[in-house]
């Protein structure tokens, strides 16, 4: 596809301003240019179909199938969008919130969390949630700030959170953040925590455990009520990281499982999109012993009204506002309109098609952990590596195919990792044509590794030296 600037021919306009009746304003010298900007010199119309036909090239979600694993990179309802974008929400100015005098005009905004986080609060088994968190990290981070002050008013001085090296890597980002020491707790070869390994880092000195269940290897953890006995027994808080509760939500509860504390990730589990298609949302969670510390101030209930109230312990405001307001007035229409029969039948779903996936590729792909999987399946391409294929070009391969890549070499305890999440909300066709792809791909790899090492070729930019970019970052050009 051709760049904006080989459209370009001298003295072509998209439109012509009539001249300043204003005096231009004189700029010091050192501030001009000696000669003009190099703009390209194209008519409206070669600027509108260039970059609508260069959007069309763009991989997104309503045109391609994202099969991220643990990023849950699903299609999310228009309805959501639609009730997101009343004009009462979206025009409400948010410091409407700053003073009492004020909060009679937002009421139905107040409402709105105040129930929002009661359903949050009821699907995962805990006492009391706060929308305060923007992002899934930042609940890690709050979370984490809750363990370290509940520890602080017991008198403890503990200092280290156990994390398993299979968790997401915000997981000691947000415990280091927040001042403790990290000590990893190895995987057994299925793919599950070490229950020996985690007993014996257990000490007098451990805050908390920090979880995800189902795992990043996209596997239950059997053992996880006994860890978190283990964990209270001798005086750790286990915190639950949120990221993939798409895959149980609706059967079981972490609360239930014996977690104190947890973030959700509104953009990965309650309609709203992820990434850089949309901003974050991580909610954070608690039990009975983290309550009085939730950030705050807090949306309450007095008589047939709504105030703000601050909890006695709390670490504080940890986000202007409500977060990302917005993102939960998607999450709230997205889980009354499904309800509880819905939601459920998002993780029956999401654990179906992720195993229709294993089913059909475990034979092509070396299976990193035997099935069956939850809501993704974990296969590593180390075995194509004597063929000089690696997991990156089957990734660049899947692009030539209209498919965006899966997550690749992560998790970090699995070579050469292909990370698989297809979600809920595909349909089997789509699984089909996906799986079809990577039959083929898998073929070549073996009879013309070549033509792998070339991927993608029918997109507008080719194979990137991703070292170079990473080392030799230049923001400029």
């Amino acid at each position: 596809m051709e760049l904006i600037f080989e459209k370009s021919r001298p003295g072509r306009r998209a439109l012509v301003f009539d001249p300043l009746d204003v005096p231009e304003a004189a700029l010091p010298p050192a501030l001009c240019r000696e000669e003009p900007a190099a703009l390209p010199e194209v008519s409206e119309l070669d600027v509108v179909r260039h970059f609508s036909r260069l959007s069309q090239r763009n991989f997104g979600i309503d045109t391609h199938f994202y099969p991220l694993g643990s990023c849950t990179m699903k299609y999310n309802p228009k309805m959501a969008e639609a009730v997101a974008a009343h004009p009462g929400f979206l025009a409400l100015h948010p410091h409407l919130a700053s003073a009492p005098a004020t909060w009679p005009l937002c009421q139905g905004a107040f409402e709105l969390i105040f129930e929002l986080e009661r359903m949050l609060a009821g699907i995962a088994g805990m006492r009391q949630v706060s929308l305060q968190p923007i992002a899934g990290a930042h609940g890690e981070l709050t979370g984490t700030l809750m363990i370290a002050a509940y520890h602080r008013e017991k008198g403890n001085s503990r200092d280290t959170i156990l994390i398993p090296d299979s968790a997401h890597g915000t997981n000691p980002a947000s415990a280091a953040i927040a001042g403790f020491k990290v000590v990893e707790v190895p995987s057994l070869p299925d793919g599950t925590l070490d229950p020996e390994a985690f007993k014996k880092a257990l000490n007098a000195s451990v805050a908390g455990v920090m979880l995800t269940c189902p795992n990043t290897h996209g596997l239950f953890e059997p053992r996880v009520r006994e860890i978190a006995q283990m964990a209270h027994e001798t005086g750790a808080l286990m915190y639950y990281d949120g990221a993939n509760l798409n895959a149980i939500i609706g059967e079981c509860r972490p609360g239930d499982l014996g977690f104190d504390v947890m973030h959700f990730n509104l953009h990965k589990t309650f309609a709203t999109p992820h990434g850089m298609g949309g901003p974050g949302s991580g909610p954070v969670g608690v039990g009975e012993r983290l309550e009085a510390f939730l950030p705050g101030p807090r949306v309450v209930r007095d008589g047939s009204a709504f105030g703000l109230a601050t909890p006695p312990k709390s670490i504080g405001r940890i986000s202007a506002f409500f977060g990302n307001f917005l993102i939960a007035v998607r999450a709230y229409a997205y889980i009354l309109h499904l309800g509880g029969d819905g939601l459920r039948e998002v993780a029956h779903n999401a654990v179906l098609n992720a195993n229709y996936v294993y089913a059909r590729l475990k034979d092509l792909f070396e299976p990193a952990f035997d099935g069956p999987f939850m809501h993704e399946c974990v296969f590593s391409a180390a075995p194509l590596a004597k063929h000089g294929v690696h997991a990156l070009d089957i990734a660049k391969a899947l692009l030539d195919r209209g498919f965006h890549a899966p997550t690749v070499y992560f998790p970090l305890t699995v070579k050469e990792s292909l990370m698989i999440e297809p979600t809920e909300t595909e349909s089997k066709e789509t699984l089909d044509a996906f799986c079809d792809a990577m039959a083929e791909i898998a073929g070549l790899a073996v009879r013309e590794p070549e033509t792998l090492h070339a991927a993608p070729v029918t997109l507008p930019v080719g194979r990137l030296d991703e070292v170079r970019a990473a080392r030799e970052l230049n923001c400029r050009v």
